[in-house]
């Protein structure tokens, strides 16, 4: 008896966002599954493509004769079972999505081409010796081959590209420490632990009492199989990791396995290890230095069972686990966790749909919660649990709020106020390292004309030109670059100026000030390259530096011991983003910098230089009170009626011609409110987006709110639909529902 397929084609178009009937050919009846990627022919011309299958039955939906047979399958792919599939659809559904676009995401990789050959290297020297080399390369300040040779005190074989990226040590490096006889490379097969440590000892430290109470709750859900949601709301220091461990523990111990999701600038190395520490080749990290086929090979490894815990970014979330007993996202509040590119799902929200399907927990940490999963846990949707103690015994650092405005009118015009001087002196004697934190990039701000107030704009744009330490103007957005001005061009003066201190600024005023200091910058510029990123961070926590500036890179998840003191440089400088999310970005910056200081046995400091010293979000973020910042911010969510006490969908729409973009909006927004009538809506727009044009791309938005998720979806529908009939084939209309930044 003839089987039929329904099958999604790769074809991304939503005129097309269909199944589509085949007839399964007898000699393939027994590789084609629900899942299985196949070939088909399609359209008037028969052209090879490929689709997955949906659904298969017996009897056909259209005449048997007119139907086509599936041309081969693509026995090398993936095949999602029917949860992936689910997940898939609910992506569809919720965040406005063609089926196959979300199949995509879903899956893990498009094709497995053959295993391939992993390297590692081997430690041959004795820990005497590679103790004795490691201090001589200190000495000659080696830095990438002291990096090498302390991990090698430890450890007797590291994955090679552990080594290259995590630990940002050169290949040459590599190559030299091999020639002094010390190690040896290896090819090895993917079931070897990236990581083998010197002592077989697993230590799992005694955990709190804190710790155990939410331990054995979670554990017990886990171990029950419950659908179950839990916010660990946990202060710098309190030791939510080792919480992860023990639930991760109890997984493996269940036969079941566990996802943990990290923001990617929290996968340091030192993270990784203390995994691979406790559960050795049962753990796979994904990360983005790795190439297209290392993940495969990742994923791979989980589909056969070698592997039963992921680690990654938000892309581990579809590891193709069929067991899964927990989905633990770390710095939940984290935006990196929201799709920048369609569809913008986000990933905790997809992983609670998940948990539901596995029927297992879902476990939420952060020190700064979003205000949305706090909202659920004092509602009673989401378990709370509290860890209130610091484990190295050592109280919260000390936090100051310097008042800038003060600072001027006494006349320091410095970037420093005169107490972070103060401190970063003494800091600094006592051989301690301090970071000097500020959100903002480059060496200043926008350039202007202070004669005729002419600001130098991206020709490309709708953004201002920022000045960089090479006398050059240039763009974030398209990379524009162009000389710095001597005269302007409006009115001819030559007053122009560049305004704001950046990184490039603040480093340059550290060595001015403090000249023998050795100071790192980490910012976007500096960490363009694959190897600068950990580079940056690893020569710090070997104490190679004395003070690290930066960008918010450098205050989310990191752990150095030295550093006694955190300087928060313009703390109030997003509280102007116009986001409606600014207070509280702002509170988690702030509070996640301040939690770098006395992380060691030595107590913290903090200083936070602002020109709003009341504002609520610097006053709760200096006391580390989460509690008393919700308390005011959602106050004035409600009464804006923003996210969570109402739904927000934002619709972005890009074209080549402004005028385009704004007769598609209106006749878009005329199509929707046919659906929703008087129904209880709030639209706003359509306007310009916060940045009006980019790569010569203008753009607008409409924004709707309502209590009602359901009704947003309706009207993402009918524009979907209405789109395709109304807009010229180069404008797009995107959807992000619950926006977490502006367009």
């Amino acid at each position: 008896m003839d089987r039929y397929a329904d099958i999604i084609t790769e074809i991304s178009h939503s005129a097309v966002d269909r199944s589509f009937e085949y007839r399964i050919p007898e000699e393939l009846s027994g590789d084609v599954h629900i899942g299985s990627k196949v070939n088909v022919p399609f359209g008037k011309g028969n052209k090879i493509i490929s689709g997955y299958v949906i659904d298969i039955k017996n009897t056909p939906d259209y005449d048997p004769g007119k139907i086509k047979a599936i041309e081969s399958v693509d026995k090398g792919s993936f095949n999602p079972e029917i949860n992936r599939l689910k997940i898939a659809y609910f992506i569809k559904q919720n965040y406005g999505s063609t089926m196959i676009n979300a199949i995509k995401i879903v899956l893990p990789v498009k094709k497995i081409t053959g295993r391939i050959t992993k390297k590692k290297i081997v430690s041959l020297g004795t820990e005497s010796q590679i103790k004795e080399a490691y201090e001589k390369a200190i000495s000659k300040r080696q830095v990438g081959k002291a990096r090498l040779l302390k991990e090698l005190t430890e450890c007797e074989t590291i994955d090679y590209s552990l080594v290259t990226g995590k630990l940002s040590v050169s290949p040459n490096t590599i190559k030299s420490v091999e020639k002094s006889g010390l190690i040896r490379i290896e090819e090895v097969n993917s079931k070897e632990t990236e990581l083998k440590f010197r002592s077989n000892d697993a230590l799992w430290p005694e955990l709190s009492d804190e710790q155990k109470n939410v331990v054995k709750t979670i554990n017990e859900d886990v171990e029950k199989g419950i659908n179950s949601k839990h916010l660990i709301l946990g202060i710098t220091g309190s030791g939510k990791t080792e919480v992860y461990i023990n639930i991760i523990k109890k997984c493996l111990d269940e036969g079941k396995q566990a996802i943990l999701l990290v923001p990617e600038i929290a996968l340091s190395y030192q993270n990784v290890a203390r995994f691979y520490r406790r559960f050795g080749d049962k753990v796979a990290v994904m990360h983005s230095k790795l190439t297209q086929g290392e993940r495969c090979e990742a994923f791979l490894r989980a589909k056969s069972g070698e592997i039963s815990v992921m680690i990654g970014p938000r892309s581990a979330l579809y590891t193709p686990f069929d067991n899964l007993g927990v989905i633990i996202i770390d710095e939940e509040h984290e935006s990196s966790y929201k799709s920048e590119n369609m569809p913008k799902y986000h990933a905790r929200e997809v992983a609670a749909y998940m948990a539901s399907l596995y029927n297992c927990p879902l476990v939420m940490g952060s020190a700064t919660p979003s205000v949305d999963t706090y909202m659920k846990a004092l509602d009673g949707d989401v378990k709370l649990h509290k860890l209130t103690v610091r484990l190295t015994g050592e109280n919260l650092p000390n936090c100051e709020i310097i008042d800038l405005r003060k600072e001027l009118e006494e006349g320091n015009k410095s970037i420093f106020s005169r107490r972070l001087k103060k401190l970063l002196g003494e800091c600094l004697e006592r051989g301690e390292q301090a970071m000097l934190f500020i959100n903002r990039r480059g060496y200043a701000g926008f350039v202007s004309c202070r004669e005729c107030g002419h600001v130098f704009k991206c020709p490309h744009c709708d953004v201002s030109l920022s000045r960089h330490g090479n006398n050059k103007l240039v763009c974030h957005y398209c990379g524009h670059e162009e000389d710095m001005p001597k005269i302007c061009p409006e009115c001819k003066s030559d007053k122009v100026y560049a305004f704001r201190a950046g990184t490039e600024k603040i480093e340059e005023a550290v060595k001015k000030e403090f000249p023998g200091a050795i100071t790192l910058r980490m910012d976007a510029d500096t960490a363009k390259k694959n190897e600068d990123y950990e580079g940056i961070l690893s020569r710090f926590a070997n104490g190679d530096a004395d003070v690290l500036v930066g960008t918010q890179m450098i205050v989310k998840g990191h752990d150095f011991k030295g550093v006694t003191l955190v300087g928060v440089l313009a703390a109030d400088m997003s509280l102007y983003s116009g986001d409606y999310r600014c207070a509280e970005r702002t509170f988690d910056l702030i509070t996640q910098a301040a939690g770098r200081a006395g992380r060691g046995d030595k107590p913290g400091n903090v200083v936070i230089q602002t020109y709003q010293p009341e504002h609520y979000a610097i006053i709760h973020a200096s006391n580390q009170d989460y509690e008393g910042f919700y308390n005011e911010e959602s106050i004035y969510r409600k009464i804006a009626k923003y996210p969570p006490f109402c739904h927000m969908l934002e619709v972005q729409l890009l074209g080549p011609k402004e005028e385009d973009i704004q007769e598609l909006a209106l006749k878009l927004m005329e199509q929707a409110e046919k659906v929703t009538g008087d129904k209880n809506i709030i639209r706003i727009g359509p306007g310009k987006a916060s940045i009006g044009k980019i790569n010569d791309m203008y753009r607008m938005v409409i924004y709707y709110k309502s209590e009602d998720y359901s009704l947003l979806v309706k009207i993402k529908d009918i524009m979907e639909k209405y789109k395709l009939l109304y807009g010229p084939t180069r404008d797009m209309v995107w959807f992000d529902f619950n926006p977490i930044s502006s367009f």
